[in-house]
């Protein structure tokens, strides 16, 4: 299968940074698909936010409308099977003996680009895009740019291509995230991201702050949060 150097397949979840990638692939790639995975999270109505982005993206955005195509959502529920997690039980959100918060969810994003890899051979696609970040996070090791260029590296021995993995996210924070959407698509961009992607572990979408939907506590919120009030403030 041939591959083409201008396509891209955006892992996109529906929350903030990976609509932020979506954008930018979008503004570089001529064509661009998307992929979702469900792998029973407990705030799986960022599931219910990935279409509805989508959709009002393209309106927003006409010229990136021309370039987006299908939306795949694909079934990873295997990683629920293999333990708990706080990302995919109600259990308590906390450190663990192992240095590591109990949000982690082993083998996630190895799987993920595994999957990934593997749909976008068959979609001609030769880039993947991921909004994992090592600057900002929350010390996940399969979010680390070593990870993912070793990752790189085992996908194109392993599908026999040239694929590659881009991470625009990578070396920022979450104020810069905010910072490139605004440079991508401005005001237009920022309120899409605030009302339309989700990223609180808790799935609340019964509170709406400033920079979007959330519990305003858990990590998550907390980064998003932290992010767009330093953001703001340089401004």
């Amino acid at each position: 299968m041939s591959q083409h150097s201008d396509t891209a397949l955006v892992l996109f979840s529906g929350g903030q940074d990976s609509a932020t990638c979506l954008a930018w692939a979008l503004d570089r790639f001529a064509r661009v698909e998307t992929v979702g995975f469900d792998y029973g999270q407990r705030h799986r109505v960022e599931l219910a936010c990935r279409p509805a982005f989508r959709e009002r993206l393209t309106e927003a955005f006409p010229g990136w409308a021309a370039r987006l195509g299908p939306d795949h959502l694909l079934d990873a529920g295997v990683l629920k099977s293999l333990g708990k997690t706080a990302m995919t039980e109600d259990v308590e959100i906390e450190m663990q003996a192992n240095g590591l918060p109990s949000t982690f969810v082993p083998g996630r994003n190895l799987l993920f680009f595994t999957l990934a890899g593997a749909l976008a051979l068959r979609r001609s696609a030769a880039v993947l895009v991921g909004g994992m970040c090592e600057t900002d996070y929350s010390g996940y090791p399969d979010c680390r740019a070593d990870t993912l260029k070793a990752q790189e590296r085992t996908l194109q021995l392993g599908l026999g291509s040239g694929l590659t993995i881009e991470a625009p996210l990578m070396h920022i924070d979450k104020a810069g995230t905010w910072a490139l959407a605004e440079t991508l698509g401005g005001e237009a961009l920022l309120g899409l991201i605030a009302e339309h992607t989700h990223t609180c572990y808790l799935g609340d979408r019964s509170h709406r702050h400033a920079w979007g939907y959330g519990c305003g506590h858990c990590p998550a919120c907390e980064l998003r949060a932290g992010g767009w009030e330093r953001w703001r403030a340089a401004q």
